[in-house]
């Protein structure tokens, strides 16, 4: 006896907890990403580069660039309806959803956090239109997960500051009009905008990659950069500037993550339903039914919690710990249905005809960008404990 299939969403009636603008932003999303996006991604991932400046013009043109910030040419959507644009983004591909955080959540952010008046006239009109490209530096080739130990240095000369030091793995990096370096000064962490083409400034791309394909990753390399004393970020001082911006920028992640797992769970059953075995659909096998149950239960949950403390983050109420149980747990599962799915495809599972092998290594990446799992689970075991563990 066979029935209408529900989406796995719909089994725990997530669309409920959603409001008519929030289902009609993702629904605006989701469109664009099915008409200029999906159809190149594979040829974007297989190649290795993609068209950055155009993309970054069209994100703007659809509102989505700082999306959650207030004012200066930002839409000022709520919590939730940015995380719903992130979700559909990394749907298509975690590289697209990528350009877009780091644009909104960490360069954008950082300039509207800690900015003076000036610099956020100056950028982030440009930036929320995609006409402008920023980028985010405060990853090390030897200080990842431990960003205090960083090398990158300021010094003051007068009334200027020169920088040196490298920084690593910094998407956007090659095509960014502008760059927040974070450095080291006499008086603590500092914050610093670094516009492209300022002499010593260089930002290689990073080739050969084999995970988040579809998105340019970078390597900045500052060697004796003189920048005015009005480069500086001033309102805010230590690692409480960069790790406020992380933060904003994980959030999109925990919503984003459970996108790549949903496009895979809806072509594992479409191929499931699709492909014959032994004279029978994939799909009406018990293993194959346990598998597909088990990812529509952990993808429903994961939209819960995603949900969930997006209304805390709205209501100001949400905390560096929740959005670590967020990234934590909505990656990990993302990445195993990721590969579960590519279990029910066999052999096609391994091909750019469909994206589940590409959504499980880009998910790779973001297994341990802005925050490791291990990482995360320590900030969930000091909350827990009142012990810190990192050291």
């Amino acid at each position: 006896m066979t029935s209408s299939p529900v989406h796995p969403l719909d089994l725990l009636a997530v669309d409920g907890l959603l409001t008519d603008e929030e289902r009609e932003i993702r629904s605006t999303v989701r469109t664009f990403g099915a008409r200029e996006l999906r159809p190149h991604v594979a040829d974007w991932f297989e190649e290795g580069e993609i068209p950055a400046r155009e993309l970054a013009r069209r994100l703007g043109e659809l509102g989505v660039l700082g999306m959650h910030l207030e004012g200066y040419g930002c839409a000022g959507t709520n919590t939730v309806a940015y995380g719903l644009a992130c979700h559909e983004l990394e749907a298509v591909d975690s590289g697209l959803r990528s350009l877009v955080s780091v644009q909104g959540s960490l360069a954008m952010y950082a300039i509207w956090k800690y900015g003076t008046e000036e610099q956020k006239q100056q950028w982030l009109p440009g930036m929320a239109a995609g006409e402008k490209i920023g980028c985010f530096g405060l990853t090390e080739p030897d200080a990842g997960s431990d960003p205090a130990s960083m090398r990158t240095h300021a010094r003051r000369d007068g009334a200027d500051w020169v920088l040196n030091g490298t920084k690593m793995w910094i998407t956007n990096g090659s095509v960014a009009d502008v760059a927040v370096v974070w450095a080291r000064a006499d008086d603590g962490i500092r914050g610093f905008l670094v516009p492209a083409g300022t002499p010593g400034f260089s930002a290689p791309a990073i080739k050969k990659k084999l995970s988040l394909r579809a998105s340019v990753t970078a390597e900045l390399v500052l060697e004796d950069v003189r920048l005015p004393a009005d480069a500086v970020l001033p309102h805010v001082r230590g690692l409480s500037g960069p790790l406020g911006c992380l933060t904003e920028a994980r959030f999109g992640i925990i919503f984003g993550a459970l996108g790549a797992a949903r496009d895979c769970l809806e072509t594992a059953l479409s191929y499931a339903a699709e492909r014959t075995v032994f004279d029978r659909s994939l799909a009406s096998y018990q293993l194959t039914q346990q598998k597909l149950a088990d990812m529509a239960v952990e993808l429903g949950k994961g939209m819960l919690l995603a949900v969930h403390l997006g209304r805390l983050k709205d209501s100001g109420k949400l905390t560096p710990e929740q959005i670590s149980v967020g990234k934590l747990n909505n990656v990990r599962e993302a990445i195993a249905i990721a590969r579960e799915c590519r279990t029910i495809l066999g052999a096609n599972g391994i091909t750019l005809e469909y994206p589940v092998l590409r959504h499980a290594n880009n998910l790779e990446s973001v297994l341990t960008y802005e925050g490791t799992s291990e990482v995360h689970t320590l900030v969930i075991g000091k909350a827990l404990t009142g012990e810190a563990a990192f050291r």
